[in-house]
């Protein structure tokens, strides 16, 4: 049965989904959830989750509104918890509050919840309606409903490339093709991925730390590093086997690790096929990890692997204003074309200008 919202349903949603961002980088493993409370057009309590472990946003908001929750409407962006897990049911809590309805944006495919939450509120009387702003709620959590629904990380591949489509010199040497608004731009995606993933050519080549440089992310949970190093080839000297970021290296099953820095990371051996990991083996062992949203900075040739395979699920494409010529190194290594039929198709999300430089956001064509 199709549902009517109001023009100010519409505003209290939208306040509780920016309240939700700004969990944007401390939630993982869980959701960006916002909640507000409201009597009509009057808001009398707000709330967002910050970090696993501490209240959900329902129930910041219900202490800010006090008294006043009872026979109010509760705006929650995602279905109230029904089950006790490191805090108690958020549903409970809004029964126990007197609240007369709940609009809920996305319901929580989770398990333990999935409907449940629902269920116990119209149980006790409440009034509930879903759907409001669905696709922006879910858009922010992208990453649980990924893990959770399909079984594996939301994926996106981050390059950068110039006019001619190059990410790099013959080379190798690629610093810097962006300037500094874009590679600003770069520390803020990392930020709100709960993994940064690279391959060990990428570490040899150019040793990065994969970590986030951004002031306004202060207190929020470093995303894992993740390496995919099949024979443990990495160097001792590598900045991400330094132990200060968390750090997990995905080999074969039968490698072994013969220099000591490797035991400041986590190591975990994954299928192989065809003479590399397999890559859908080292995305379910990440969701095994709850790992939502995985940022990729890799090479081209790991990059288009995991295009190739069907699991990118965002591109993220900074464009800067020069040309690195024929010899230079290309975007993605993908499989050649016999015809266009075959050719990939890509959807664009999102476009902007930072700096002298164009971002692009695409997705895969349906």
């Amino acid at each position: 049965m199709s549902q009517s919202f109001s023009a100010i349903d519409h505003t209290h949603m939208a306040q509780a989904l920016r309240l939700a961002e700004r969990g944007l980088y401390t939630t993982h493993p869980n959701p960006r959830v916002g909640c507000v409370i409201a009597h009509g057009e009057r808001v009398v309590g707000v709330g967002f989750h910050p970090r696993a472990g501490e209240p959900h946003a329902e129930v910041f908001a219900l202490r800010d509104a006090a008294e006043q929750a009872r026979g109010a409407t509760a705006y929650v962006t995602l279905e109230p918890c029904a089950h006790h897990g490191r805090t108690p049911p958020c549903a409970d809590a809004l029964i126990a509050a007197g609240v007369s309805r709940v609009v809920i944006a996305a319901e929580d495919p989770f398990p333990q919840v999935d409907g449940r939450g629902i269920g116990k509120l119209r149980a006790a009387g409440i009034t509930v309606e879903t759907g409001l702003q669905r696709d922006a709620a879910r858009e922010l959590n992208v990453g649980f409903f990924s893990r959770i629904e399909r079984g594996r990380p939301w994926v996106r591949v981050k390059l950068a490339m110039s006019l001619d489509g190059r990410t790099a010199l013959a080379n190798g040497e690629s610093k810097w093709i962006t300037g500094e608004a874009a590679r600003a731009d770069v520390q803020r995606w990392r930020a709100r991925s709960a993994a940064i993933l690279t391959g060990s050519g990428t570490v040899l080549a150019d040793n990065p730390r994969l970590n986030v440089r951004l002031p306004e992310a202060e207190g929020f949970m470093p995303p894992l590093r993740v390496v995919l190093d099949r024979r443990l080839c990495t160097p001792s000297d590598s900045h991400v086997l330094d132990g200060t970021v968390p750090t997990l290296v995905l080999h074969a099953p039968h490698a072994q690790p013969h220099d000591p820095r490797f035991q400041a990371v986590a190591l975990a051996g994954v299928a192989e096929q065809g003479g590399a990991l397999d890559l859908h083996a080292v995305m379910a062992e990440l969701a095994r990890r709850h790992i939502g949203e995985v940022h990729v900075e890799a090479g081209p040739r790991l990059c288009g692997a995991l295009f190739a395979a069907g699991l990118v699920d965002e591109l993220l494409i900074y464009m800067a204003p020069l040309l690195l010529g024929d010899a230079a190194r290309p975007l993605l290594s993908l499989p050649a074309l016999t015809d266009m039929a075959g050719r990939w198709r890509l959807r664009t999300v999102d476009r902007r200008v930072l700096g002298d430089d164009m971002r692009l956001l695409f997705r895969p064509a349906a």
